[in-house]
């Protein structure tokens, strides 16, 4: 088999924005197994340890267990899915852009523009990997447009691996979506390592104070009321969200 390309490689593949379409009637897949934090590898380049410190650094606790519940829960469902529908990226790409998702978000940087805080989430890590950490191009742009559209949700055109595979993984954390592609027992260990902390309620404040500082914002796109009101309403995760 041959080697991944570099695009390949840091997420540029292709895939259907719908993922429904991408999914398809999940007929083919297998109840998935528990996987644990111990079980899934964490890069330890000197690119994904210095993003990790910036992001304990920027994020609160609340935000950055979540990114990091993001990372796992997203290794699970790839790792899943691999067989019949493969998400295509390495574990260092991955790994950044769930670190960095939500760096929009903060108290620092959601009042500091009238960007939506997926599009300046982007802008500011473009610029943290490619001029302050010297990234590969090809990394920092495909981290940046993920960052970007890791909101988009949508029945039409296409997305990166990259960008569909921490759609995937946001949605699932924030909103319990596709709960069957997860074991119980993984969201069960990944919770004990990275408490909720009431994260739904916490996310839907962020969402509801952006509206309202920035009522264009993209995150309308999702239902000014609906979005916010399913974080809240996340079944799947309310009995961790202590």
């Amino acid at each position: 088999m041959s080697a991944p390309s570099t695009l390949e490689t840091h997420g540029w593949t292709a895939q259907p924005r719908d993922i429904s379409a991408f999914l398809g009637d999940k007929q083919d897949l297998k109840a998935p197994e528990p996987q644990t934090v111990a079980s899934i590898a964490l890069p330890s380049t000197p690119l994904a340890k210095a993003v990790l410190d910036y992001a304990k650094k920027e994020l609160r606790e609340e935000t950055f267990n979540h990114s990091m519940r993001v990372y796992y829960y997203g290794k699970a469902i790839q790792t899943h899915l691999s067989p019949t529908h493969p998400l295509p990226v390495s574990d260092e790409t991955y790994l950044l852009t769930c670190l960095l998702h939500d760096i929009g978000t903060t108290d620092k940087h959601l009042p500091a523009t009238l960007m939506s805080f997926e599009f300046y989430g982007g802008y500011l890590a473009l610029d943290l990997l490619k001029k302050d950490l010297r990234a590969p191009i090809e990394q920092a742009e495909s981290v940046a447009e993920a960052i970007i559209r890791h909101q988009d949700l949508g029945a039409s055109g296409k997305i990166s691996s990259l960008g569909l595979l921490i759609q995937l993984a946001t949605v699932f954390d924030n909103m319990g979506g596709n709960a069957e592609l997860v074991h119980k027992g993984t969201i069960e260990d990944v919770v004990r390592h990275y408490p909720r902390r009431k994260w739904s309620g916490c996310f839907a404040a962020t969402i509801r104070r952006e509206n309202g500082l920035k009522p264009w914002a993209h995150t309308t796109a999702l239902g000014e009321e609906a979005f916010p009101a399913g974080v809240e309403n996340n079944t799947l995760m309310a009995p961790y969200d202590d």
